[in-house]
């Protein structure tokens, strides 16, 4: 069958179950060459509609559950924004809903609300409710326990804020949040108290002019992060408004963008966006990925466009019970990354949100998965496993034990492999105060 009737890749995204159901593949290369047909006036209307990959499992969903959408439509971001899945009767059309699920969202009165992009829902697997992407956006009843040690802040940056909507925790760097809305809701949020149902939060210019005066009278401040909400849900306009205004601040050096858009909304990295942003390097950006599921062959693409548009691109996961809490499943999402241009940057233990003990694993797994990481595939594959310290003590970086202790003027130190070596230390002082346990 050729690739191109599906205007895609010829396969679908790994790991995916089939619980779409199976089609009439007649049905759809027929529709898709009655489309194919037209595809002049769609480029007419949108240049970069067919210029977009879409997957088969993308085309089957589209056909099926929005069947009056076009091609044009379906690669337009503000179409899928427009089109979120945010209520219990749009979400039981796409999957069977479990009863707890169903409870969950009939009844959803915690502060962070429910919204999935139909690109996000195409990947969702129709009867699991225990499958990884359907747990990480799909609400359940255990958000409304909360267990000791949560907090509706839990990182203390409500603390260190500066102005309203800039966080300076950290001595060269601030956190900007431009933005209380994202495309799509992770159920795990640690800013759940900003956004969405609950929140007071206004992000207008005019706060944003008071975070841009605050940077520019702080001398020290070389490094300015762009977060939220997700920064890649504004407008180019609104977007290059902010990169050009901090660009000018003689003293910043970096920009930064954390984002979760390329893997729930990849149809928003167009080639508009991409011209735009390399007007600002150095700009770096931090994305979002949960597991390897999401690396889909529009996901893909984006990440193709920003790392030809010379943006560095490093990746940011969160250890997860039950979604990405085992080794197999992290190194083929640390290596899939690798393939599309994205360096591995952080797993973070889960901040401890109120009502996130379902997805919390002990800090025992996280160094697991690092050992099985290290030395076993190559460095670029191994993120920095970090514990972000409650109460605003920031990144703790978090290593599986290697230096063992001294043997007189040696360091003994354990490699990947569990085997002890002596490393030639005679003026070192530097020694494993622990109990010398090489396990």
């Amino acid at each position: 069958m050729p690739a191109e009737i599906f205007n895609a890749e010829d396969f679908e995204p790994p790991g995916t179950s089939s619980g779409l159901g199976t089609w009439n593949v007649r049905t759809i290369i027929d529709s898709s060459q009655q489309e194919r047909g037209s595809r002049k006036d769609l480029a007419r209307k949108s240049p970069d509609a067919c210029r977009f990959r879409s997957s088969s499992r993308a085309l089957f969903f589209r056909r099926q559950f929005f069947p009056g959408t076009t091609l044009t439509d379906w690669n337009d971001w503000r179409w899928h924004l427009h089109h979120r899945i945010t209520d219990i009767n749009s979400l039981s059309r796409i999957i069977r809903l479990s009863e707890d699920e169903s409870a969950a969202v009939a009844h959803l009165a915690k502060p962070l609300p429910m919204a999935i992009t139909p690109y996000y829902a195409s990947l969702l697997d129709r009867g699991n409710p225990l499958q990884p992407l359907r747990r990480a956006v799909v609400p359940v009843t255990a958000e409304y326990f909360h267990s000791p040690g949560e907090a509706r802040d839990p990182l203390g940056e409500e603390r260190n804020t500066a102005v309203p909507g800039l966080v300076h925790r950290y001595p060269d760097r601030v956190l900007f949040l431009v933005t209380h809305f994202c495309s799509t809701y992770c159920r795990y949020c640690t800013r759940s108290r900003l956004l969405g149902n609950g929140s007071k939060s206004a992000f207008t210019v005019a706060q944003w002019e008071r975070a841009i005066a605050y940077i520019k009278a702080s001398p020290a401040v070389r490094d300015v992060l762009l977060s939220g909400g997700d920064p890649l849900t504004l407008s180019d306009e609104k977007l290059q408004w902010l990169l050009s205004r901090l660009r000018r601040i003689g003293h910043v050096e970096l920009l930064r963008i954390g984002t979760k858009v390329p893997v729930v909304l990849p149809q928003r990295i167009t080639p508009a966006l991409t011209r735009m942003l390399r007007r600002y390097h150095p700009l770096w950006m931090s994305i979002h990925f949960t597991h390897p599921d999401e690396l889909t062959p529009e996901v893909n693409q984006a990440c193709e466009r920003l790392a030809d548009a010379g943006i560095p691109l490093g990746s940011q996961t969160v250890l997860l019970a039950g979604i990405n809490d085992n080794l197999e499943t992290m190194r083929k999402l640390m290596h899939g990354l690798l393939k599309i241009r994205v360096r591995p940057y952080y797993l973070y233990q889960c901040d401890p949100i109120a009502g996130s003990a379902h997805f919390k694993t002990p800090v025992e797994k996280g160094i697991e998965i690092i050992q099985g990481l290290r030395g076993h595939t190559t460095g670029y594959a191994v993120p920095t496993y970090v514990i972000d310290a409650p109460g605003g003590g920031g990144k703790i970086p978090i290593f599986p034990r290697a230096i063992l202790g001294r043997d007189g003027d040696n360091l003994l130190l354990k490699n990947y492999q569990g085997h002890i070596y002596p490393y030639p230390d005679p003026r070192g002082e530097l020694a494993w105060k622990g109990p010398l346990n090489p396990s």
